[in-house]
């Protein structure tokens, strides 16, 4: 009885658009996963990146505003703030993001869900330049995925394959990302969920032959509108010189719907 009275209550807050931000679990933290919220949904967010590697400490906090016209399509803007903790201790705007998804499959099942989406981030050259491991590039960027993602009342799993092209740069990147989610608590209306989440990318500058598979671990926690999150992700295998290794991220975010 009680199994079944969780299908139905996954199958209500599905027939709402996903308003609640969740079926299973809330969205990836280092990831992306194709569910879409309702027409006219408004989200604000912000997740915090600390990069340490062997040369330096850098700090990233963009202010992102995602609005969705209609249920399948998403259009965003990142406005980053960017701190560098190196000698010249540098504070200020990082590089401008504009962001676009288009949820072009869906197929749901009795408390399960797979949906795939097309997405396209622009990047702006709007900071100051710094080194090609940076947030800031001093180049313009684009990157182009498929996310494909299949959710339950029980886990979450979501697939992210994608290009990074970097005008002018030898550092353009091939990018797979791959994460599974696991929601601790029982499904609820409104929201009460605590999620761990077990995330891998990897990533292969194809031009000079170098790759990076990265591993992070987070959790998050969903009351209601509000999403608060943190992950720790670090290396598990480079081929870069030692000193343009990183040590570990930290992320710290939060999530509001309207």
């Amino acid at each position: 009885m009680q199994k079944l009275h969780a299908i139905v209550l996954w199958l209500i807050v599905l027939s709402m658009g996903g308003m609640t931000n969740l079926l299973a679990q809330g969205p990836p933290i280092t990831a992306d996963k194709p569910i879409m919220l309702s027409s006219g949904t408004i989200l604000f967010k912000t997740l915090t990146e600390v990069r340490s590697t062997n040369q330096t400490t850098m700090t990233i906090a963009p202010l992102m505003v995602h609005y969705l016209p209609t249920s399948n399509i998403l259009a965003s803007v990142h406005i980053p703030i960017e701190w560098a903790g190196d000698e010249e201790q540098a504070l200020g705007l990082g590089d401008l993001e504009l962001m676009l998804k288009y949820q072009f499959f869906r197929k749901d099942g009795m408390g399960k869900t797979l949906r795939a989406v097309l997405k396209n981030l622009q990047t702006f050259p709007t900071g100051d330049a710094r080194d090609e491991h940076a947030f800031v590039s001093g180049k313009y960027q684009n990157y182009s995925a498929v996310v494909l993602g299949y959710e339950s009342i029980r886990y979450g799993i979501s697939n992210e394959l994608g290009v990074k092209i970097i005008n002018g740069s030898d550092r353009n990147e091939l990018r797979y990302k791959l994460g599974f989610g696991l929601p601790l608590l029982k499904p609820s209306y409104p929201v009460n969920q605590i999620n761990l989440y077990f995330e891998y990318q990897t990533s292969w500058f194809y031009q000079m032959d170098e790759y990076e598979l990265l591993y992070a671990q987070g959790i998050q926690y969903a009351k209601n509108r509000w999403t608060i999150e943190t992950a720790i992700q670090f290396p598990l295998k480079h081929s870069f010189n030692q000193e343009e290794a990183r040590k570990h991220s930290l992320f710290f975010g939060l999530r509001y719907v309207i």
